[in-house]
């Protein structure tokens, strides 16, 4: 294993298109009451996993349900997957906190998120 290699899932961000609805089913589903709650984003907390509901796909666009992985070197991780075939979709940025986060889409059209803590 390479010293970028991903820790794990760390966040799932979903597309909803009724926030209110999802918030009621995904608190159903996990047991638990969302710990951020907006009209732009609800999150949930469990089990160090973060659940992550956004409405009509947020800024990112996105379309689908999108996986980010923990990094310890989110440069580095980037590099690599681009060399091997990945391409970037949104590019690395500072969302606060000192979490820096991208995405890059796979040959299949799968995309990856990367998260990394500081």
């Amino acid at each position: 294993m390479t010293a970028t290699a991903a820790k794990g899932i760390k966040t799932v961000l979903h597309p909803v298109s009724d926030l209110a609805a999802a918030t009621a089913l995904y608190t159903a589903l996990l047991g638990v009451p969302p710990q951020i709650e907006g009209t732009y984003y609800v999150g949930f907390e469990i089990d160090g996993h973060h659940i992550g509901l956004v409405p009509d796909g947020g800024p990112q666009a996105i379309t689908t349900p999108v996986i980010y992985w923990e990094v310890p070197d989110i440069e580095a991780r980037l590099a690599e997957l681009t060399a091997a075939g990945a391409t970037v979709k949104q590019a690395l940025r500072d969302v606060g906190q000192g979490r820096r986060v991208a995405e890059v889409v796979d040959p299949d059209g799968n995309i990856l998120g990367l998260l990394q803590d500081r």
